[in-house]
């Protein structure tokens, strides 16, 4: 070998030796930093703890500047931040406390709209404009972050029902700490905004301002005074609510009719059909384009919803393609394609000068989803609800109010107290009795929730469940005597430790699977899941609690009144889409989020940039890395944006693989926390709260409670 070729290899042996150097020296470095990444996430969770410490040292100077007013019923435990929405009525905050009672971490508030007239809806009043203001109104729309998210056919309406108002210069249009109702787009002029009496920012035209008033009833969180002589355009929550309900109405009406008229649909039940009609994607064709071709494969069905088509088939013996017949709106083709037949036997073509718009479903939604049906359906039997009463009536019939001995306070909130309690004659067992004040549910306008709340867990037979076993009434309060669970909150746990790993966060996730089979097979939506309304009991099983936002649907129908808590409402509830049991798997996929990492994944620094990001949806999300891959894709197909698409068979995912459903379902699975309880009087995970020091409310003799 010549001295060059040996002096080559040299070359290359050393320069070899170098990249390798170079590179351990870079997989070193790479490996630090990942070092001090975990570190700093660690110091996250703990600085995030200490400022939860710190809120609850502050807690009692700042409690009353809160921009969403506590939920009226928002007894902390046992009621914890939900049922009933007090912010949406109007009136006074009646909350006693902004915040968590727990070990330092300020609990979300709960909200709720008042329900919106569904049989008798107001009616939509059109105010006249110029093209050159609807243009201006429509623009505004399309540059706000929330408005630009809704339909076409929405922000029509919106345009139509607009009416004008005028404010003279230095006059007040919104004022800080007010109730509002009202959502304001600029025309002319110019307007200042400030907060406590400091200037935030001007305005000019084209802009919209108030929008958080349209979605539910609530306290302005800042001032907006005209600069200049001012023209603007406003529309009404109740309007704008209505427009979203009646736009939603209209459509899944003429959505299930088409589809009671295709064959393979005609005989499924009207649930089912509202279902299908959810999922039905519009899609566009221009004059000239083959939606079905001939000879080729496919897997989707399509209805005509506005143009017409030609059908044709290619003859062997002529080079031209016969004309069979014209389409037009509501027929329907390719429904063989859903029973598996997947060969075109016909070309269809778009022929309509304006186009073809058409509502499709591919066989693997259309199959997906009547499984799913199947399987919510059958997965719960009924259980004898009415033995389940009988029985529990039996053993408390005779209970009366001033059996119960109250022992200690084991929360505090808008309507009273939660109190352990025992009955005199058996001090083996307690029991946790909620009180509320019949003047504050007549004040804030939410019988109709407390009678539901009653009704619904009255019925409840089921082990993740907090049983309500009797209710007593009286001048001045309802009562609501129910099992005690004395492990204390998931919410304050989850403070305590930062986060859960994959293992404890898959146990209180499949407890929570379990209560929300039990109810969405009875068509019970929950609405407001959260680790504040997750309760341990002795064994350190979580207990769902607070139905103060549950309703029972009917024939799979929708609901659309907005209530949840900020960071758990779903995309549809935002938008006033309606929404059904589905809203409640996406508040799944965000407590998964936040079991794992000790935060929720969609976060603002006030409700209307929540619920902005949460339009935004899960993909614009960034993941810590310590969720993993199974539990990433599992809590994206929880929190997909369309309701229809999201996954309900959730004990089939692989991040459940090898999880013990059996042994969760009959209590003999050792849940990954035991809380320490001595005994039935034992409150020690819970705060000490001093006696009550308000004076009695008044009197309620309307009898608006009589069947409580």
């Amino acid at each position: 070998m010549s001295t060059s070729v040996m002096n080559r290899l040299r070359d290359l042996e050393r320069e070899l030796a170098l990249r390798t150097s170079e590179s351990r020296k870079k997989d070193d470095y790479i490996a630090r930093l990942e070092h001090r990444l975990d570190e700093r996430d660690a110091s996250v969770r703990h600085l995030r703890n200490e400022i939860d410490k710190f809120r609850q040292v502050v807690r009692p100077l700042t409690h009353h500047i809160m921009a969403i007013q506590m939920s009226a019923d928002d007894l902390v435990v046992y009621g914890g931040g939900g049922g009933g929405g007090g912010c949406c009525n109007g009136g006074d905050h009646h909350g006693h406390g902004s915040g968590s009672l727990f070990k330092g971490r300020p609990t979300r508030q709960a909200i709720s709209a008042e329900p919106l007239r569904t049989t008798d809806p107001l009616p939509i009043v059109k105010v006249p404009k110029s093209s050159k203001s609807r243009e201006l109104i429509k623009g505004a729309i399309l540059d706000n972050d929330f408005m630009k998210n809704l339909e076409s056919t929405q922000i029509r309406e919106i345009v139509d029902c607009m009416y004008p108002v005028e404010y003279a210069s230095d006059s007040i249009i919104i004022k800080e700490g007010d109730v509002g109702s009202i959502v304001y787009v600029m025309e002319e002029g110019r307007v200042e905004v400030s907060r406590e009496n400091k200037y935030l920012s001007t305005m000019t035209s084209g802009k919209v301002f108030g929008e958080l008033a349209i979605l539910y009833n609530c306290k302005r969180t800042a001032t907006i005074k005209a600069a200049t002589d001012c023209k603007l355009w406003a529309i009404e929550r109740q309007c704008f609510q209505t427009i979203m309900m009646r736009t939603g109405l209209i459509r899944q009406t003429e959505y299930t009719d088409f589809l009671k008229s295709v064959p393979i649909f005609k005989d499924l039940p009207e649930e089912t059909l509202i279902k299908i009609s959810d999922v039905l994607e519009e899609t566009f064709y221009n004059a000239g384009d083959y939606i079905i071709r001939q000879g080729a494969r496919g897997d989707t069905f399509f209805i005509i919803n506005k143009g017409k088509v030609k059908v044709t088939i290619k003859q062997s013996n002529n080079a031209e393609d016969k004309y069979i017949r014209t389409l037009q709106k509501g027929d329907f083709f390719g429904e063989k394609a859903l029973q598996g037949d997947d060969l075109r036997t016909a070309n269809i073509i778009a022929c309509d000068p304006d186009g073809v718009s058409c509502l499709v479903i591919d066989r693997e939604t259309f199959n997906q989803l009547i499984a799913g049906l199947d399987e919510i359906r059958t997965r719960y039997k009924d259980d004898d609800v009415l033995g389940r009463m009988s029985s529990t009536n039996k053993e408390f019939q005779n209970l009366k109010l001033s059996d119960l001995q109250v022992l200690a306070t084991l929360g505090v909130g808008g309507f009273g107290r939660v109190e352990l309690v025992q009955v005199n004659s058996d001090t083996s067992r307690s029991f946790a009795l909620k009180q509320m004040k019949k003047s504050q549910i007549v004040e804030t306008r939410q019988q109709q929730h407390i009678m539901s709340e009653k009704e619904i867990m009255g019925e409840a037979n089921c082990e993740f469940i907090v049983k309500l076993f009797k209710t007593f009434k009286d001048q001045k309060y309802l009562y609501m005597l129910m099992e005690s669970c004395l492990g204390g909150e998931l919410w304050t746990i989850l403070r305590d430790k930062g986060h859960f790993d994959d293992s404890t966060t898959r146990f209180y996730t499949g407890c929570v699977v379990e209560a929300f089979d039990y109810l969405h097979s009875r068509n019970i939506i929950y609405r407001d899941l959260k680790p504040e309304n997750l309760l341990l009991d002795i064994t350190g099983y979580v207990k769902l609690v607070d139905f103060g936002f549950a309703k029972k649907l009917h024939n799979g129908r929708k609901t659309w009144t907005f209530c949840g808590t900020p960071e758990y409402v779903a995309p549809e509830v935002i938008l006033n889409r309606g929404h059904d049991i589905s809203a409640d798997y996406w508040s799944l996929g965000v407590l998964m989020f936040e079991l794992l990492t000790g935060t929720p994944p969609f976060t603002g620094a006030d409700p209307m940039k929540t619920y902005n990001i949460i339009l935004k949806g899960i993909d614009a999300i960034e993941f810590p890395r310590n969720i993993t891959r199974n539990a990433r894709v599992l809590i994206k197909k929880l929190c997909r944006d369309n309701p229809a698409e999201r996954l309900t068979e959730v004990q089939k995912h692989k991040w459940f693989d090898g999880f013990n459903w059996e042994g969760l379902r009959n209590r003999t699975l050792t849940p990954p926390i035991l809380p320490k309880v001595r005994s039935a009087i034992d409150t020690s995970n819970f705060d000490n709260y001093p006696p009550d020091a308000d004076s009695p409310p008044p009197d309620d003799n309307s009898g608006w409670d009589v069947n409580f």
